[in-house]
This record gives structure tokens, sequence and C-alpha cells, in this order.
């Protein structure tokens, strides 16, 4: 036996096969709101299917409807979803990167898209398009404005984050509040 093992305490035989880890988390968020399980589950399931779809905006927008900016709104829609279905805690698990970052990676890349056709002597914003011939795949033509729909989807999504990130935290702050007087009254 390793001394992890030996560690560990013994679990009663009727829980040896409960969760070790919630995969959702308590009834109430640590901000008091009231959680539904049903709203959590429909969130958690339907939220990569749109993030592919948002995806597929992105790819897809040079040729039919969509591009950088539809794909980063229905990006930006299903972390509205997390939110409304479980609050800041749930953004901060559906989410490793820092809003801030995405937003100035967004812009970067945006920008610099922008400004390298004019190294070339060509017009700001002006793009190529390359004919690829993978063996699989057929022939794939990759347009050099998919690098700024890119930018411009980081960037949509990064401000979608922090307005929620910011707009949350105060609309989380006066239901605390409100919470509190409502107990100090009850006293």
């Amino acid at each position: 036996m390793t001394e992890r093992e030996h560690d560990e305490e013994p679990v009663h035989w009727t829980e040896w096969d409960w969760p070790r880890e919630q995969w959702l988390l308590a009834e109430q968020s640590t901000h008091g709101w009231p959680r539904s399980l049903l709203l959590e589950v429909c969130t958690r399931i339907i939220f990569p299917t749109v993030l592919v779809v948002s995806l597929y905006l992105l790819f897809a927008g040079h040729h039919y409807a969509g591009g950088g900016f539809t794909g980063g709104l229905v990006a930006g829609l299903a972390f509205v979803l997390r939110y409304v279905a479980g609050g800041s805690a749930e953004i901060a698990a559906a989410t490793r990167v820092r809003p801030p970052v995405l937003i100035g990676y967004g812009l970067a890349v945006a920008v610099t898209t922008a400004l390298v056709p004019v190294a070339f002597g060509k017009p700001v914003l002006s793009s190529a398009v390359w004919t690829l011939h993978p063996p699989v795949l057929g022939e794939l033509e990759i347009v050099s404005s998919l690098a700024l729909d890119i930018g411009v989807y980081l960037l949509i999504v990064g401000v979608v984050l922090d307005l929620m990130r910011t707009l949350g935290s105060g609309i989380e702050t006066r239901e605390l509040e409100r919470q509190n007087e409502e107990e100090a009254e009850s006293l």
C-alpha cells in the first residue's frame, strides 16, 4: 500500500460510487443566486454546440453568411447563456483566458492583418487567395482575410466576456447587498 492510499480516509461502502467532484455547483451560488438544475444541464449540453456553430460561421464567412463578427456574437451568446445559468462562477469555469487578453490578441491580429498588405505595396485591407490541393480534402481556398475575421472573432468574444464580468459583478453585488438587508431586517 502506498503512502497516498494510506492517507485517504476510508469511504463507507454505500458512498464509494458517489462523485468526488461536483459536476454542477451547489444549489445556491456563492452570491446567493438561485440556480436551476434543468437550465444548467441544458446549458452544458448546448454550449459546445453553439461554439461549433460560431466556428462554422467564422470559417464560412468569406463565401456565405457569417464572418468574424457574426461568429463572435454567437460565441458570446453561448457565454451569456452560461452566465445566466450559473453566474460568474460558470463563466470562470468556462474560460481560461482573461477577457482583456482576448481583446488584445484579437485587436493585434486584426490590425496586423489589415496593415500587412501595405508592406507589399497594396492598399490597406487587401486580401489574397491561395489555393491548396491537400490529398483528402481536394481543392481548398485560403483567403488572407480569414486572419482578420479571426481577430474580430477574438475581439468580440473578449468584449462580451468583459461586459459580463464588469456588469455582472455589479448585479451580483447589488443582489448580495439586498439579501444582507433582508437578513438584517428579519433579525
